[in-house]
């Protein structure tokens, strides 16, 4: 017979503790279900494949350089950054979906019915679980763009709204996953949601550049038909980004909630939360559709025709530059090479020019189109690239409107001497002019007749002139320079041919007969 001592008070010496809240039991296991799932994903082959390929892609994008790459267009940017992301959200959609539909797979519903965890909490798991995979989407975005803004030459600003749509897409394609598993419990309903995805997304692109927008936003992802073109100031894109982002955000909590309450789930927190997504997403959804086409196309056709109207200048010594605000930084680097072309010598250090950018918003938007030339005296056309070949391109640019008056004037024909003194400016002084003189050339070389790349129409060189070209290019400047300034008045005269420029310049005259129309 055992005794049992109690100590005086009835202590037994022994403090358990209170137990632990119910609530917070439960969403333990929660939360410890979706870090399971989450290894699990990360251990399919298709999630492996399509992640290290993002990363692929991301890691090419961030070491691919040229020279345009210098001066990156952050609004161009952001929106570059939205399609490679469809690579994760595919393999997701098909992963989540399986991991949903283990159980019925193997069999085994009736013994998860027996656990006290409730089947809409296990959802709950499955849709928690793809938040790592939006955040490591996040990262790659954020790192990616941070590395063009932090750029000196890096120009505007960007949206955040447009860089949460590759976060958000990952994110959408999990939570559909999960709840095509509830509604439609078929392996096979996420491949034919991705046909049905991808039709969407290729019709609802095409209405919103139709008609600026309206119910083509209603597609998570926007992909241009434009990618690579001529950037445009970003209050021409026509692109509510912020009101998206809201949509996208309140699709996923409301698509999540529908999961949620398909399997059983009655909280009042979660009809809550479900309210409150469908108060988002329609909201975000007016917000990007009612909007005023009529007035975005006055505002691209002002900044098209009109530019002078919708932008600021500063001057320079004899020079004005004029730029859409988000220009304004590299406006330094245009008076660089206009000083730079001047220098070469001639009595075009004295002439009065206007650098005015220009872009055709008329039509396609961000199309690679080719501007007019300009018929205003002293005007000289540059576009919103810049950086790489656009640089000696903008130099001949601004040399043939020293030479013939107008872009105009210039792209008509510049035949003889004209187009060799126009040539020499614009490379006399540039860091490596043989090399510059290739790029800016259609063909990329450096003899025979070929024509010349300008912001606007460009000009054409005859063989003879491009080979006295060449010649003046391996002559030291400092002995170039002085014959262009003693004889500016024959070099930028009509009636000199491309024999007498090589003569005043003192360089071979060039053997054949030119044939060249003005």
């Amino acid at each position: 017979m055992s005794v049992t001592i109690t100590p005086a008070g009835g202590d037994t010496g022994t403090h358990p503790g209170p137990p632990p809240h119910p609530g917070r039991r439960r969403a333990g296991a929660v939360l410890a279900l979706a870090r399971f799932e989450t290894r699990e994903l990360f251990l399919q082959i298709p999630v492996l494949v399509f992640l290290t390929l993002y990363t692929a892609v991301v890691t090419v994008q961030l070491m691919h350089y040229d020279g345009m790459d210098d001066y990156p267009v952050l609004h161009t940017v952001d929106r570059d950054t939205q399609a490679a992301p469809l690579l994760l959200a595919l393999a997701l959609l098909v992963c989540t979906n399986a991991a949903a539909l283990r159980s019925r797979k193997h069999g085994t519903v009736q013994q998860f019915d027996a656990l006290a965890m409730e089947p809409w909490r296990r959802d709950l798991a499955h849709l928690l679980s793809v938040l790592p995979f939006a955040a490591l989407t996040a990262v790659a975005v954020g790192g990616r763009f941070a590395r063009e803004a932090l750029k000196p030459g890096a120009i505007g600003h960007g949206s955040l709204g447009e860089l949460a749509v590759g976060p958000l897409t990952v994110l959408l394609a999990g939570v559909l996953g999960v709840m095509l598993a509830r509604v439609v419990p078929t392996p096979f309903a996420p491949m034919l949601f991705v046909v049905a995805t991808y039709l969407l997304v290729v019709i609802a692109s095409a209405v919103a550049e139709d008609d600026g927008g309206g119910l083509g936003w209603l597609s998570p992802v926007l992909v241009s038909g434009n990618a690579g073109g001529d950037p445009v100031p970003a209050d021409l894109l026509g692109r509510p980004a912020g009101w998206h982002a809201l949509y996208l955000t309140g699709l996923c909590v409301l698509l999540a909630c529908a999961a949620l309450l398909r399997s059983g789930g009655r909280t009042g927190a979660l009809k809550a939360v479900t309210a409150l997504a469908v108060t988002a997403t329609v909201a975000g959804g007016l917000g990007q559709t009612l909007r005023d086409p009529a007035a975005l196309e006055a505002a691209r056709r002002t900044a098209s025709t009109s530019p002078q109207k919708v932008q600021t200048c500063t001057t320079a010594g004899n020079s004005t530059y004029c730029s859409f605000p988000e220009w304004e930084n590299v406006r330094d680097d245009w008076a660089a090479v206009v000083d730079r072309v001047r220098s070469a010598g001639g009595a075009a250090v004295n002439t009065a020019l206007t650098v005015r950018q220009r872009i055709d918003a008329t039509g396609d938007i961000e199309a690679d189109a080719a501007l007019t030339s300009s018929s205003t005296p002293g005007e000289v056309t540059v576009g919103t690239r810049w950086g790489g070949n656009r640089v000696p391109e903008f130099a001949v640019g601004v040399a043939s409107v020293l030479v013939a008056g107008t872009e105009e004037s210039a792209a008509r024909g510049l035949c003889g001497a004209r187009a060799v003194t126009v040539m020499w400016l614009a490379l006399a002084a540039d860091p490596t002019p043989r090399a510059a003189f290739r790029n800016v050339r259609l063909d990329d070389s450096d003899s025979g007749p070929a024509r010349v790349l300008t912001p606007t129409d460009g000009l054409s060189l005859t063989a003879q002139q491009t080979t006295v070209v060449q010649e003046l290019l391996a002559r030291p400047r400092a002995e170039i320079s002085p014959r262009v300034q003693a004889n500016w008045r024959q070099l930028t005269s009509a009636q000199t041919t491309t024999a007498e420029a090589a003569e005043l310049l003192g360089v071979a005259v060039p053997k054949g007969a030119e044939q060249c129309e003005e």
